[in-house]
């Protein structure tokens, strides 16, 4: 070794000492004809310094010495006057006295700071064009070891539990997961694929069929589709389980446990929002839609909506009355104080509402009571509050019994909806979530964890309107079985699957899986596949079950994005060591980019 000791494990015991450190110069300090550098590696920093009165050379040595030169130090370890003891450094109370210096490498100017504080001044693409250098920065250091332990505490926790570990194949074939495939074309079978996989989800399942029983891997997970601020574009990773002979209340009894130890180890948030067993909540999919109009539900905050059609079915005020009379809903949303908001304020809340679809949306502020009324103000019986705005004219003494069903007081507004169910969901729970925000009300401090249950096994085609797609995960079982599949509508259909949430954020999916080939033929059927293409597709699961498929299920926990999450950091981006930018590019390799002709001539490609 180069080294004796790392730049932070100095300490006071260790003056007198005589040790070698190495790594980089942090910064540079010339006073009184002493040079002061703090060197830097993982560990932390350390002061050093060089007076000529000890060594003449060496001092000489030190003086060409810029940012980021990469050293090698020996001297002797001194503690430092009182007054000069640095509190915010592990090492602060001592420095070393260097004698003998050697140049290990030079640098270049780094193109940015190091410094915590100005790292911001610097546009990410410049930091992710020089990544190497900004590896270098403690936080981001911190942030991979956090990482490492994190997975660390993982894999501990599931061997315990008696789970296998199993590394399943990154050259796979494609599935209808939810997003685009990446696809590698075969040299040895020219026009033919294959594709990285979105999840490890069939073979997993098909571990089960072997009778592995319990299994688990940090799984590398491959999606073409855009990045965001919880999702790295093209790979991430994922906690992948699968347990089999389980029901999933079974699956939710192994995960809850490791979340909770997880919160407490890896973040300073404190966990609420448990129910009264101290178990996460299970609330069904379609109680979440509508009561916080979103299916990842931020539980920190309690802002509900709440459903008034019956209410307003022939009400004097045709926005509703007419979304109704179209078999449409109306939903109201009362927030806490939010009669502060402002015109302005309130307009950029509509756009909110807009961007999911909705026409508008309709308000009303309910405010102390004044004897000097606004005009079209609506007056309480007991003169306790009055209603102002758009719709209190046309509701009459309706707007009272809407108060009072959404429990509003003086100094709330109440938001409205008013058009099909999904769309007065998704726009109301849009105005939800930015009214937590506007208010303050999503605490770093907590951590909410629930259970999403009973999905829809369908939903409506994106792409073929009039036909039905899988709405989750197409190797759930439905609940019901064949029998649900033969005797109900589709859409009416609910799964054994499940998404668990952290503070908004879905942090995984998961399901009780179909095992039985009839059910699974029966399942794409309604979805449009014919058994042909089933047996194409998925010719492998079809054959597996057939010779005695257990039931099982699992799930798959993003832990890059849980991670993230705990600890509010920044962007997900920053949890890997060499990210893609936004847009799907490492710029730092310069990839995606050409490939020769010889090699596409290889792989029997010709590029249009």
């Amino acid at each position: 070794m180069l080294r004796t000791h790392t730049c932070g494990e100095l300490s006071k015991k260790s003056v007198g000492e005589k040790v070698t450190l190495c790594g980089w110069v942090h910064s540079r300090r010339d006073h009184g004809g002493v040079i002061f550098i703090d060197l830097r590696d993982r560990y932390g920093l350390t002061q050093i310094k060089f007076n000529p009165e000890i060594n003449a050379e060496t001092y000489k040595d030190a003086d060409k010495l810029r940012d980021e030169w990469v050293i090698e130090a020996t001297g002797k370890v001194v503690g430092r006057p009182d007054d000069m003891i640095n509190k915010k450094l592990k090492t602060g109370e001592i420095e070393v006295e260097i004698d003998d210096l050697k140049i290990l490498n030079q640098s270049k100017t780094p193109p940015f700071s190091l410094e915590e504080e100005k790292s911001g001044e610097a546009n990410e693409q410049i930091r992710l064009k020089y990544r190497f250098v900004d590896l270098r920065r403690p936080k981001i250091q911190e942030m991979l070891k956090t990482k490492a332990e994190f997975i660390n505490h993982i894999r501990n926790y599931f061997r315990e539990r008696e789970f296998i570990e199993v590394q399943t194949p990154i050259l796979a074939n494609s599935s209808p997961e939810g997003a685009r495939d990446f696809l590698i074309p075969s040299r040895l079978y020219p026009g033919k694929f294959y594709a990285l996989p979105q999840a490890p989800q069939q073979f997993k399942q098909l571990l089960m069929v072997g009778g592995l029983d319990k299994y688990f891997q940090i799984a590398p997970c491959f999606r073409d589709e855009d990045s965001r601020l919880d999702r790295h574009y093209g790979e991430f990773y994922q906690l992948d389980m699968e347990m089999s002979f389980v029901e999933q209340e079974d699956v939710f009894k192994v995960m809850e446990p490791l979340w909770l130890e997880i919160t407490k180890k890896f973040s300073n948030k404190k966990i609420v929002g448990l129910d009264e067993n101290g178990r996460f909540r299970k609330i069904p999919w379609r109680e979440s839609m509508e009561k916080y109009g979103v299916d990842k539900p931020d539980l920190r905050f309690d802002l509900e909506i709440k459903p008034i059609t019956e209410m307003v079915v022939g009400c004097g005020f045709s926005v509703f009355a007419d979304a109704v009379k179209k078999g449409g809903v109306v939903h109201a949303l009362k927030v806490d104080g939010g009669a502060k908001f402002s015109r302005k304020e309130i307009d950029e809340l509509t756009e909110i509402a807009k961007s999911k679809e909705a026409k508008g949306l309709a308000w009303v502020k309910v405010e102390q009571f004044d004897e000097n009324k606004k005009e079209g103000a609506y007056v309480s019986n007991t003169k306790s509050y009055e209603v102002v705005g758009v719709p209190v004219k046309m509701l009459g003494g309706l707007i009272e019994e809407i108060v009072k069903a959404v429990d509003a007081k003086a100094g709330d507004i109440i938001f409205f909806g008013a058009d099909k169910w999904e769309t007065v969901c998704l726009s109301l729970g849009a105005v939800r979530n930015a009214c937590g925000e506007k208010l303050g009300l999503k605490d770093k401090n907590k951590a909410a964890w629930c259970w999403v249950v009973d999905f829809p096994m369908y939903q409506m085609s994106e792409i073929e309107p009039g036909h039905v797609d899988f709405g989750h995960n197409p190797f759930s079982m439905p609940q019901g079985g064949m029998k649900a599949l033969e005797t109900h509508e589709p859409l009416e259909i609910l799964a054994y699957q499940f998404d668990l949430v952290l503070n908004g954020f879905e942090a995984s999916s998961g399901a009780i899986r179909n095992h039985d080939p009839k059910i699974m033929y029966k399942a794409f059927e309604l979805a449009g596949y014919p058994r042909e293409e089933v047996d194409q597709r998925f010719g492998a699961m079809i054959r597996a079950f057939e010779y005695g498929a257990p039931p099982h299920g699992g799930n798959a926990p993003g832990i890059d994005r849980i991670l993230m999450v705990l600890n509010d950091w920044d962007s997900i981006r920053d949890i890997y060591a060499f990210p893609k930018d936004g847009k799907g590019r490492d710029v730092m390799m310069d990839s995606p980019n050409d490939v020769s002709e010889k090699q596409l001539k290889e792989l029997g490609i010709k590029l249009r």
